[in-house]
């Protein structure tokens, strides 16, 4: 983990204690505002989340930092070259676009899924959800920077462009931001792209994966704007009734394990692994885009012909 997380935590908890306080005046200010705010047993379950992931990244950093070196060490090119502006450049949106192509993959793929879900865990979106951090990413997430230092970008330098994202995406985690100026809406992850990637809502499942920009979304049809209409719905489909963080961490890993246990295939089990999250046999339970496509059908059939 770069030490500008580290440095950036008290910072971090500075502002969640804030917004603690400025969302308990809104709840006094009114009567219906809908989860917003913080409850208590959720908030530590985050904590206890980001706490574990720093422990575990403690480790798995040293294994990345050695992966990328020796990537480094057999570069294509080198573009990295600290001493020139545009080498900075470049690694900041190189880096944004592989934390899209991780973040899109940990929810297309059900095995990585199982890694990212518990980010997603709970139905309150605030600061402290930003803190709920998986603990088996740090072990998924490295082979998708590797990219970078066989361009030429070495680790620390990689290390460093994580961390301001990291950085960057904790604020975006909060309500009391509606929307910023339609320029950096258009350009930038906001709060209200954000939350849209939080929702379990049919029409915002598996959209807005972007780090600081969202122009990969744009580009590659994963944008989903947040509607004025539908108030997002935080959580995952079926949401968990714990807050323990060791059952929140692995949940899904047992859930595939249970799956594969009935599995009638070799075909059908790796279908379970590799799957996008949802998939069945029978399509008792449903992906993403199939929940998708049925509401599409559902309002297309309910209009007159």
């Amino acid at each position: 983990m770069s030490n500008l997380l580290i440095y950036s935590i008290p910072a971090f908890l500075t502002l969640l204690v804030l917004e603690v306080l400025w969302t308990r005046r809104l709840l006094r200010d009114a009567a219906n505002v809908g989860l917003l705010g913080y409850a208590k047993l959720d908030t530590l379950a985050s904590l206890g989340m980001g706490i574990g992931n720093v422990v575990i990244s403690a480790f798995t950093t040293l294994g990345a930092v050695a992966l990328w070196t020796w990537a480094y060490q057999h570069r294509f090119v080198t573009l990295g070259d600290p001493t020139r502006w545009w080498s900075w450049l470049l690694l900041f949106l190189a880096e944004d676009l592989c934390y899209y192509c991780f973040h899109r993959s940990h929810h297309a793929v059900r095995l990585l899924w199982a890694a990212h879900v518990n980010h997603h865990t709970s139905q309150y979106f605030n600061l402290s959800t930003a803190l709920r951090q998986p603990w088996f990413t740090p072990l998924t997430g490295p082979w998708f920077w590797l990219p970078l230092a066989l361009l030429g970008f070495s680790a620390p330098q990689i290390l460093t462009a994580q961390a301001i994202s990291l950085i960057y995406q904790f604020w975006i985690h909060t309500e009391t931001v509606r929307r910023l100026p339609r320029p950096l809406e258009w350009l930038l992850n906001t709060p209200s792209h954000h939350r849209v990637h939080h929702g379990k809502n049919v029409r915002y499942l598996d959209r807005n994966h972007g780090g600081v920009l969202i122009v990969w979304d744009r580009l590659f049809g994963t944008f989903s704007a947040e509607s004025e209409h539908e108030r997002v719905r935080y959580g995952i489909t079926s949401d968990l009734t714990t807050y323990n963080p060791l059952r929140i961490a692995i949940h899904e890993l047992v859930a595939i394990g249970r799956d594969l246990r009935r599995a009638s295939s070799l075909k059908e089990g790796l279908c379970y692994l590799f799957a996008p999250p949802g998939w069945s046999p029978d399509g008792s339970t449903l992906t993403a885009e199939q929940l998708r496509r049925a509401l599409n059908d559902s309002g297309e059939s309910s209009r007159p012909h």
